[in-house]
C-alpha cells in the first residue's frame, strides 16, 4: 500500500470498498522538520524518508498480523499536550475512520496516556502508540521462558501509567496482559496494586535469570571459547548470517523481529579455533526504554561479547539512519560503538546491487580508516564470509597471546589444563614430549609462562 500525504481535504482519502473487521489505520504524525532546528529528535528524524518511516509502521503492524485499511502520513508542525495531532486533524482522521470502518489506531508515535485516552474518545477506536505496538510484538514472539519474563515486566510497566477510564462508562482501560484485548473490569486502584506485585515478582525472577547467564558465561570462560555478537536494526539479516556463519537453522524471515529470543552456536574460525556465536534482538527506532531495561538480561551477552558486528542492511534506503539509531542503543548499553577494537561493521545484503554499484562500495569500504574497515557480505549468497571471519579471527587473536611451549608428554595434567585454558594452536610429539603452540588471553599468560616454561611467539 502506497502511504499518503494527509494534510487536508486536497488530499482526502479513497474509499476503501468492501469493510472488514479488525481493520487497521496507520497514521504517521511527523513533526515538520525546520530549516536550521538544532533539535537532536528534528535532526535524527531528518535522516529518515517519511515513507519509509510509515511504511515501517505497516510493517511492524503486519508483524501481528494486522489487517491495514490504510497508512497516510499526518504533519505536525506542533505537538498537542491534549492529542498530539492538532484538532482539526483529529476531526478529519475521525471521519476516515468511520468511512473505513476502522477498529484500531496505530500513531507511530510515543503518545501519552492522555493524548491515548483522549484520541479514543474522540476516534470511538482503540489507539496503539509505536511503543505498545512494538509490546505488542515482543509479546508475540516471546518463545522462551526467560523472553516471556522479559516481555510481560516491559508490558507491565507500560501499563501501570495507562489505568485511566476509559471513554465507555462501564469499562477499565487496559486491565491484564496485553493491549488489544478487551478492557478489564477491575478497580483502577486494585489494578496499581497488583501490576506492582507481578512486577516485583517478574524483577525477582529475572534476577535469578541474570545469576543464571552469569554462571554460564562463567562456564564458558573457563572454556577458550571467546563470545562474539550480532547486533544491528531490526531486518538486517541478522538470523541469516547467524545460520550461515554456525551452519544453524535459526529462523530468518523478511519480517520486523523475526527473532526475539537470544541464540548461542559455536562459530569455527579459518584455522581451527572457535568461537562463540550470539545472535540477539534487533534494534529499532525510538526502541522502547522499558524493552531496553527489560532486555538487559538478554543484552548482557552484548555487553560480555569480545567481538560485535554491526550487521547493516547497506541496501536500505534508511541505511545511515539506523546505523545511528543502533548506536544509540548501543550508548545506552554502556557501549562505545566507536570502539574499532571490538566493533566490526558488516554491509550485509551486497547481492541486490548489480556489478557496478558493488564496485563503487568496495571503493567506498576500499576508502574508510584502517581502523573502522567495513566488511560486505552477503549472508543469502555466501559471499564476504570467508574475509569476515578471517576479519573475526584476527580481532580475536589480537587480544591474545600466542606461546611456544614443550611438555612431558606423560604429564597428562598439564596438557589437560592446556587444553582446557588455552587455544591449541598446534601440538608435535618428539622424543617423548609435545611440542604445542597455544594461544592465551592475558590473564592466563602469567601462569602458562611460569609453569610450562613457555616463551612468547615469535612472528
Amino acid at each position: 500500500m502506497e502511504p499518503r500525504n494527509f494534510d487536508g481535504d486536497a488530499d482526502r482519502p479513497r474509499s476503501a470498498g468492501a469493510t472488514q473487521t479488525g481493520r487497521v489505520l496507520v497514521i504517521g504524525p511527523y513533526l515538520r522538520v525546520r530549516a536550521g532546528s538544532a533539535d537532536v529528535q528534528s535532526v535524527t528524524h531528518a535522516l529518515r524518508d517519511t515513507e519509509a518511516r510509515l511504511d515501517e509502521a505497516a510493517g511492524l503492524a503486519r508483524a501481528i498480523d494486522l489487517v491495514i485499511a490504510d497508512a497516510i502520513v499526518a504533519p505536525v508542525s506542533q505537538i498537542r499536550p491534549a492529542t498530539y495531532i492538532g484538532k482539526g486533524k483529529v476531526e478529519e482522521i475521525a471521519g476516515l475512520i468511520k468511512t473505513l470502518e476502522v477498529e484500531l489506531v496505530v500513531m507511530d508515535c510515543a503518545l501519552s496516556p492522555i493524548q491515548q485516552r483522549n484520541l479514543e474518545k474522540e476516534w470511538h477506536a482503540k489507539v496503539l502508540d509505536r511503543t505498545g505496538l512494538i509490546l505488542e510484538i515482543f509479546g508475540r514472539r516471546a518463545k522462551t521462558r526467560e523472553g516471556s519474563l522479559q516481555v510481560e515486566l516491559a508490558h507491565l510497566n507500560y501499563q501501570r501509567s495507562r489505568l485511566v477510564r476509559s471513554w465507555t462508562h462501564l469499562e477499565r482501560q487496559r486491565g491484564g496482559f496485553g493491549f488489544m484485548g478487551g478492557p478489564g473490569e477491575t478497580q483502577i486502584e486494585a489494578d496499581r496494586r497488583l501490576i506492582q506485585e507481578r512486577i516485583s515478582k517478574l524483577e525477582s525472577e529475572l534476577k535469578k535469570v541474570q545469576a543464571t547467564r552469569r554462571l554460564h558465561r562463567a562456564g564458558r570462560q573457563r572454556v577458550p571459547y571467546r563470545v562474539v555478537a550480532l547486533v544491528g536494526y531490526t531486518n538486517a539479516g541478522k538470523s541469516t548470517l547467524f545460520n550461515r556463519l554456525t551452519r544453524a537453522d535459526v529462523q530468518a524471515a523478511d519480517m520486523l523481529f523475526a527473532t526475539l529470543d537470544p541464540t548461542l552456536r559455536a562459530l569455527n574460525l579459518p584455522h581451527g579455533g572457535k568461537a562463540m556465536l550470539s545472535d540477539t534482538v534487533g534494534f529499532i527506532s525510538n526502541l522502547p526504554t522499558q524493552l531496553v531495561a527489560a532486555f538487559r538480561a538478554t543484552l548482557e551477552e552484548v555487553l560480555e561479547a569480545d567481538v560485535i558486528l554491526h550487521v547493516r542492511d547497506i541496501s536500505h534506503e534508511d541505511a545511515e539512519a539506523q546505523q545511528s539509531d543502533v548506536d544509540a542503543v548501543l550508548r545506552q548499553l554502556g557501549i562505545n560503538p566507536d570502539d574499532s577494537g571490538r566493533i566490526i561493521e558488516v554491509w550485509n545484503k551486497i547481492d541486490r546491487f548489480d556489478p557496478e554499484q558493488r564496485e563503487e562500495l568496495l571503493n567506498i569500504a576500499a576508502r574508510r580508516p584502517e581502523d573502522h574497515p567495513a566488511m560486505l557480505v552477503s549472508a543469502v549468497s555466501g559471499e564476504g564470509v570467508d574475509a569476515l571471519l578471517a576479519a573475526i579471527e584476527q580481532r580475536l587473536a589480537a587480544k591474545r597471546t600466542t606461546l611456544d611451549l614443550s611438555i612431558d608428554a606423560a604429564d597428562g595434567a598439564g596438557i589437560s589444563w592446556l587444553h582446557r585454558n588455552a587455544e591449541v594452536l598446534s601440538k608435535e610429539l618428539h622424543d617423548g614430549r609435545f611440542d604445542m603452540t597455544v594461544r592465551v588471553d592475558e590473564t592466563k599468560r602469567d601462569i602458562v609462562v611460569s609453569r610450562f616454561d613457555a616463551v612468547p611467539r615469535v612472528a
